[in-house]
C-alpha cells in the first residue's frame, strides 16, 4: 500500500475493494486534486476533510457504456446508482461536436460521451435531414425516414462513411450501429462500417440486426454478424444489451461469443437485469407479423404515454401508423416465471459481460423530455433500467443468490467497461478511469426502488450509494443528490483534452452494507 501525505479529502474506515488489484481490506483513500492519490495507512496524514465510511465498501464509480439518458435530471439518477460516467454508445449522436458543447454548456453531474451514430448518419445523407436530438428525436424519426428502410447506392455510402469519420475526428468513442432499427441495409454496408472502425482503431457498438428465436433471421444469425464483422476487419465490435437481443438463445449466442474470443477475436458483450425493454413502438422487430419469433402478443407491449396494451395485431398496426416514435415498455422475459428468469441470470453471468444500463431520458406524462437543470418531478417516467441498473445486479447476483463475488460483480460495473474503450480514449487506461470516481456503498441495503411490475418507473432512485464522487467532488452526499454539483467532463476518443475527458477516473461512489467508492486505486 501507498503512503498517505498531504491530501484534500481522506476517506477513512471503509472497506477498499479493487477489482484490478485485488484488494478487499478496510483501509483508508486519500484523494488529491479530483484523483486518488493513495491507499492505504493514514495515521499523520493531514487532510482537509475526513469522512468516516466505516462500513461501507468503497469501490471505482461505475462506467455505464449504454446510456441514452443525457438530461441532467435523468444523470442524477444514475448518479445515485453508483454511476459516475455515462455514455450515449449504442444509439450515438449525429453531431458529436454539438453535443459535447451542449453538455459542456449545460454541465453534467457525471461524465459523458458518445459515439458517432450510423443511423443518423443514414437519416442525413438518404433523408437529408438529421432527426432531433437525443434517442426521443430518433424514435420520432423511425416512422418517417427512408434511409433507414433501404441499402445505400456507392456513393451515397462513401458519403454515410465520410460523415462517421468525421465524427469520430470530432471526438467520437467509436460508431453506434442500430442495426435492429435498419435491417435492410445490407451486409455488405455493415462489413465497410467496421472496417471503418478497425482502420480508425475505435469500436462498434452494435444493437444487432436480427433477435427470433431460431430460424432465419434468429438471435443467433445476428450475433454471427457482428462476430463476422469481428473477423473479415479485426475490429472490436461490441454487442448491445445482450439479453433484449439474445432472448431466450443466450446459451447459443453466448457459446458463439466464447468461440471468437478464444481464436483471438476482439468481440464484447453487455446486459441488464431486467427482462423488460423500451424503445418505439415503430421499431422494426415490433411489426405485428414478427412478434411471434420473438415470444410476444400484442399485448406484451405496454404504451408509455397511455399505458395501453394493444388488443390485438390491429390496433397495434394502429398504433404504429399513428405515433410510431410513442415509447413502449416490451415483456420480453416474464420475471415471475423460472424458466424465464433463468434466461435473464445466464445473460448476467456470462464471462467479462459488462453491466449497461441502456437508460431512457425520464420524460412527463405526456413523453416530452424533462431535461435542463432541475429535480424530476415525482411522476416523471422511464424504464426501472433508468435508475435502478446497477443496484439490481448488486442485489440479486450478489447479495441475495451470492452468483458472484462482489469483486466480480464490482469489475462489471467498472473496470471491465473502462477497459472496453482503452483504445477509443487512450488517454483514458482503466485504472485512471476507475480511480478518479469514487463511491462509498453501503452494501447491506443497496436496492433499486422503481417498481418492475408497472408500465414505467416513476423517477424513484436507488438506495444504499451513500456519496458519490466525479473529479474529487460529491454528486451525491448521504443518499442524497447534490444539485449544485455538475463536475461531469467530456470523454472523447483519440486524445482526451484537458477539462474535457478523464471519466471514471476522477469519480467514485460509497454504500451502505458495501459502502461502494469510485477512488479507489
Amino acid at each position: 500500500m501507498t503512503r498517505f501525505r498531504d491530501c484534500d479529502l481522506l476517506l477513512a474506515g471503509g472497506r477498499v475493494v479493487d477489482p484490478e488489484s485485488g484488494l478487499d481490506t478496510v483501509t483508508a483513500v486519500a484523494i488529491s486534486g479530483g484523483t486518488v492519490a493513495a491507499v492505504g495507512e493514514s495515521s499523520g496524514l493531514r487532510a482537509s476533510r475526513t469522512l468516516d465510511v466505516s462500513g461501507h465498501v468503497v469501490t471505482a464509480g461505475f462506467v455505464d457504456l449504454h446510456s441514452h439518458a443525457q438530461t441532467i435530471p435523468s444523470l442524477r439518477l444514475q448518479a445515485l446508482d453508483g454511476v459516475t460516467t455515462a455514455l450515449e454508445l449504442e444509439s450515438g449522436a449525429g453531431d458529436v461536436a454539438r453535443a459535447l458543447a451542449v453538455a459542456a454548456a449545460e454541465g453534467r453531474p457525471v461524465n459523458y460521451g458518445y459515439s458517432a451514430s450510423w443511423a443518423q448518419a443514414r437519416m442525413a445523407v438518404l433523408d437529408g435531414e438529421t432527426p432531433g436530438p437525443g434517442p426521443l428525436g430518433f424514435a420520432a424519426g423511425i416512422g418517417t425516414s427512408t434511409g433507414l428502410r433501404r441499402p445505400a447506392d456507392p456513393a451515397e455510402l462513401s458519403r454515410i462513411i465520410g460523415r462517421l469519420e468525421e465524427e469520430i475526428g470530432a471526438g467520437a468513442l467509436g460508431i453506434g450501429v442500430l442495426l435492429g432499427y435498419a435491417p435492410r441495409t445490407g451486409r455488405a454496408e455493415y462489413l465497410r462500417v467496421a472496417d471503418t472502425a478497425a482502420r480508425l482503431n475505435v469500436p462498434t457498438f452494435t444493437h444487432a440486426r436480427f433477435k427470433a428465436h431460431g430460424g432465419p433471421e434468429s438471435a443467433l444469425e445476428g450475433a454471427a454478424e457482428i462476430v463476422a464483422a469481428a473477423a473479415a476487419t479485426g475490429a472490436h465490435m461490441h454487442l448491445c444489451h445482450l439479453n433484449s437481443t439474445s432472448l431466450r438463445a443466450v446459451d447459443e449466442v453466448a457459446e458463439l461469443i466464447d468461440g471468437a474470443r478464444a481464436r483471438g477475436l476482439d468481440v464484447t458483450t453487455e446486459t441488464y437485469p431486467y427482462g423488460a425493454g423500451m424503445t418505439a413502438v415503430g421499431a422494426p422487430f415490433l411489426e405485428p407479423e414478427r412478434l411471434p419469433r420473438l415470444g410476444l402478443r400484442p399485448s406484451d407491449l405496454v404504451v408509455v404515454a397511455t399505458g395501453e396494451r394493444p388488443a390485438d395485431a390491429d390496433r397495434l398496426r394502429r398504433i404504429r401508423h399513428d405515433t410510431p416514435g410513442a415509447l413502449v415498455v416490451v415483456h420480453y422475459l416474464d420475471e415471475a416465471s423460472e424458466p424465464d428468469l433463468a434466461v435473464l441470470r445466464r445473460a448476467l453471468l456470462l464471462d467479462d459481460t459488462a453491466i449497461a444500463s441502456d437508460a431512457i431520458p425520464f420524460t412527463d406524462a405526456g413523453g416530452t423530455p424533462i431535461d435542463g437543470d432541475r429535480p424530476l418531478p415525482s411522476d416523471a417516467l422511464s424504464h426501472p433500467r433508468s435508475s435502478g441498473t446497477f443496484a439490481r445486479f448488486l442485489r440479486t447476483m450478489v447479495r441475495e443468490t451470492a452468483a458472484l463475488s462482489l469483486r466480480e460483480a464490482l469489475r462489471r460495473c467498472s473496470l471491465l467497461p473502462a477497459t472496453f474503450l482503452q483504445a477509443a480514449a487512450r488517454r483514458w487506461p482503466a485504472r485512471a478511469a476507475c480511480g478518479r470516481a469514487t463511491t462509498p456503498t453501503s452494501w447491506s441495503s443497496i436496492s433499486p426502488r422503481s417498481p418492475t411490475g408497472r408500465r414505467t418507473a416513476p423517477a424513484r432512485s436507488s438506495v444504499g450509494f451513500t456519496h458519490v464522487f466525479v473529479g474529487g467532488q460529491a454528486v451525491v452526499r448521504d443518499g442524497a443528490v447534490v444539485p449544485a454539483a455538475l463536475p461531469g467532463r467530456a470523454i472523447v476518443g483519440g486524445a482526451l483534452e484537458a477539462g474535457r475527458g478523464d471519466p471514471g477516473g476522477r469519480s467514485g461512489s460509497v454504500g451502505r452494507g458495501s459502502r461502494v467508492s469510485g477512488e479507489a486505486e
